[in-house]
């Protein structure tokens, strides 16, 4: 498998990747070093008890890591979770809302991670 063939099976956007990272060798660095990344797990956790500060900090992590990396609908995800508890703004979802948006970034983690882990094992 290819990297950009990993990039179309994971909803990655490759070119993009590549435009910040400048080269495919870095870039297959970093996405393999996504899957120890714990920024999603901590997102988890702050989901859990729904901590708005946490919740802010991590997700605007995560909207970072996975924008740098290419990875459009994780960071897109992460960032409306983000806006949600940026400091200031007013909260527009219930908490049952932000409850189905993290379980859709968990879903999407997921597959993320999976295609990965083949990529890393082709």
């Amino acid at each position: 498998m290819t990297l950009r063939e990993l990039y179309t099976q994971i909803d990655g956007d490759y070119d993009q990747a590549i435009r910040v990272l400048r080269m495919e060798k870095l870039m297959d660095k970093h996405i393999r070093k996504l899957t120890k990344n714990s920024v999603v797990d901590k997102l988890l956790e702050a989901a859990e008890g729904m901590d708005p500060v946490q919740l802010f900090e991590t997700a605007h992590a995560m909207k970072g890591v996975c924008g740098n990396l290419g990875l459009v609908r994780l960071s897109g995800m992460a960032s409306d979770i983000a806006e949600e508890f940026r400091p200031g703004n007013q909260r527009k979802m219930t908490d049952e809302e932000v409850s189905r948006k993290i379980a859709e970034i968990r879903a999407q983690q997921k597959k993320t991670l999976d295609g990965i882990r083949r990529y890393e094992e082709a």
